[in-house]
């Protein structure tokens, strides 16, 4: 498949048509689909329309926009008028927001085609989309193992060439580790750059939408246009979309890049091997390479464990079968409201509803939940100090390569280790970008990543496209 970038061009001077490019994704979709379960969703007549829009417009000589004719996968969490948003969960199978998600209609004021709702662990509670109340998504690299999650079918859409740019959203990795485990480029923002408004909530302080694709400067452009101030959303930065394409072939020359000894512990040797590869492309580039140990790394794991459910078990009161989506009767209100939860709500997600529930009660709240709050303060306080010594921070973006179905659903705490190096951005609220680097076990992909203080997305993209160029890639 081409690239987003080449796909508006093509679309924009006439050499092909949004249309052509749409039959092509839905063409790859239809052979593989079944297959690899990573479409929940695909809104053909709705997809035909947009392209047909594009195309109508092109022939009248206007400027679509940055991606005219690109299709894009929507992860389904993000609302889209009339479409099935079901969050991977039986308790909302079936329902149809009445509004769009600021994203999509940004993509769509940019001339982007979207084209269907992809598979997610359940209310986005998982790092391997094996979570999802409709069947697990697999990896285009290899079918008998993960694709990581949250973002899983997101991520593998891009991988098994369905669609150029894929939307997902990062609460503790959810957009960098499939990125690592497909070998894609996946950016988790600044909190506040991109608006949550229409973003099904997980855990509020910690939501972050962003793009995964199979390059840089795709992704720079997807972020570029999604990003910027929207009122619907109260946290969403006051400030315009960045400027972050014209800025990928910057260099990281003069940059202090620092290694980070927490982001490898514990990682396969050939993570490791990655990332000190990396580091080396880096310095060539004309960086300066200095390392660093951010011990309050390692207590990232556990606040997040505490914050995210607690969060998670306020968000997901609204499922009362109610208001809307599933409803099983019960002799009173309350025996309906636990039977309608009981029924739709998958284990993963009564597990951290139970725990944040827990963790926010009377005579636990001090210890627990504002005890965490005190551990994110002193990351965020880490990291000031890591920025006063570095520009940018490398380090691996997950300890190994995509992991086989079954070997982690029965050890939870397994399970989150996997998001282990890319919970603390997400405590801080900073930004960090996956990109692929090398190869590990069975010649899978290996994930680096790169991290930066809120706002640096201009020079993670840069350095990311230092280290794209290092491999090879155009």
């Amino acid at each position: 498949m081409k690239t987003a970038q080449g796909i508006a061009r093509d679309v924009q001077s006439g050499e092909s048509s949004a249309t052509a490019e749409l039959e092509n994704s839905l063409s790859a979709i239809g052979a593989r689909n079944e297959e690899l379960n990573i479409f929940l969703y695909v809104d053909e007549a709705g997809a035909r329309a947009a392209a047909l829009s594009v195309d109508e417009r092109v022939a009248k000589g206007e400027n679509v926009g940055p991606l005219a004719g690109v299709p894009i996968a929507i992860k389904d969490n993000m609302c889209q008028t009339g479409i099935p948003t079901t969050c991977s969960s039986k308790i909302l199978e079936g329902w149809r927001p009445p509004y769009n998600a600021t994203v999509i209609d940004r993509l769509m004021a940019c001339g982007a085609v979207p084209v269907g709702k992809t598979n997610l662990d359940e209310f986005a509670m998982g790092s391997s989309t094996e979570n999802s109340a409709f069947g697990p998504t697999r990896n285009p690299l290899d079918p008998s193992r993960v694709p990581g999650g949250s973002s899983g079918g997101s991520a593998a859409a891009v991988a098994a060439n369905m669609t150029p740019l894929a939307l997902g959203s990062d609460t503790g990795g959810s957009i960098r580790q499939p990125a690592a485990l497909c070998g894609l480029v996946g950016m988790k923002p600044s909190y506040g750059l991109v608006s949550r408004y229409g973003l099904i909530a997980f855990a509020s302080s910690l939501d972050q939408i962003g793009p995964l694709s199979k390059t840089v400067t795709d992704a720079a452009m997807l972020l570029e246009a999604i990003a910027g101030h929207d009122p619907m959303d109260s946290t969403s930065l006051p400030e315009p979309s960045p400027s972050l394409v014209a800025h990928v072939n910057d260099g990281v020359a003069g940059k202090r890049v620092a290694l980070v000894r927490e982001l490898v512990e514990g990682a396969d040797d050939d993570v490791v091997a990655s990332v000190n590869r990396a580091v080396a492309a880096l310095k060539d580039a004309g960086a300066t390479i200095v390392e660093l140990s951010i011990p309050e790394f390692r207590l990232g794991l556990s606040a997040y464990y505490l914050i995210a459910p607690a969060e998670a078990s306020s968000n997901l009161a609204r499922y009362d079968g109610v208001r809307f989506g599933l409803r099983v009767n019960g002799e009173d209100v309350a025996a309906m409201n636990e039977a309608t939860r009981t029924a739709g709500f998958g284990a993963e997600v009564k597990r951290r509803i139970m725990l944040g529930t827990y963790a926010l009660s009377a005579g636990y709240f001090d210890a627990y939940y504002g005890q965490a709050l005190k551990v994110r303060t002193q990351m965020i306080d880490a990291f000031k100090r890591a920025y006063q010594q570095a520009d940018l921070l490398i380090g691996a973006t997950t300890p190994s390569v995509a992991f086989a179905f079954g070997s982690k659903t029965s050890d939870p705490m397994a399970m989150y280790l996997s998001d282990v190096f890319t919970i603390p951005t997400n405590l801080a609220g900073e930004a960090a970008v996956s990109v692929p680097f090398g190869t590990g076990e069975a010649g899978l992909p290996v994930g680096v990543q790169l991290l930066g203080p809120g706002r640096s997305e201009a020079q993670l993209f840069a350095a990311a496209r230092v280290l794209e160029l290092a491999e090879g890639r155009p």
